[in-house]
């Protein structure tokens, strides 16, 4: 739970007080891999802080999925969209390794914005940090090449990288598993 505490101190300090409300309401789980932390249809309860682990946002399609996001250790992970608005959700998320998760529930997280001084101000600025993350993908997608954005991935998360698979790689990048091993070519 450490590493959640130095996370949020980042973010937006707690006083001990906040921090014993707050952490009172987490419970830790582990998942395995290959796991669905939600599907499509599902409203997305909880906010979770990955303490350890990679997962991966996705919308399933008939012949590959349509992988539009990952994330990392000490990262929060949540369907955002269907969380704050409390309807289904669109799109899926699963782990790719092994994870392990400090998740709080989403009424638990109203009790925290509502009893604390400093949670509205941290899930502000969580709320803007997820947004910033959108941001930077969608005008990578439409300003820089496939292999730009491989590259900016590559620079970002070197060593995570090796436990992705390269075809959810590909489709996060834009392109078909076969384009992907070109761009690898060309720049080793």
């Amino acid at each position: 739970m450490e590493e959640i505490k130095k996370f949020i101190d980042h973010i937006h300090p707690m006083n001990t007080t906040d921090w014993d409300f707050f952490s009172s309401k987490l419970y830790r789980e582990t998942v395995k891999k290959d796991a669905t932390l939600i599907n499509i249809g599902e409203v997305e309860n909880y906010l979770s802080f990955i303490s350890e682990g990679i997962v991966r946002f996705y919308i399933p399609q008939e012949e590959s999925d349509l992988t539009f996001g990952f994330l990392f250790e000490n990262e929060f992970i949540t369907a955002y969209d269907s969380f704050i608005t409390r309807t289904p959700s669109q799109y899926q998320i699963e782990t790719l390794t092994n994870a392990t998760l400090w998740r709080i529930s989403y009424q638990d997280l109203q009790e925290v914005y509502q009893k604390t001084e400093s949670g509205n101000a941290i899930g502000r600025r969580m709320a803007e940090n997820m947004f910033l993350i959108k941001s930077k993908r969608e005008i990578a997608l439409l300003s820089k090449t496939a292999e730009e954005r491989y590259l900016d991935l590559f620079r970002e998360r070197p060593n995570l990288l090796k436990q992705i698979p390269l075809k959810y790689i590909a489709s996060y990048i834009g392109v078909t598993p076969q384009a992907l091993s070109r761009i690898r070519k060309r720049i080793t």
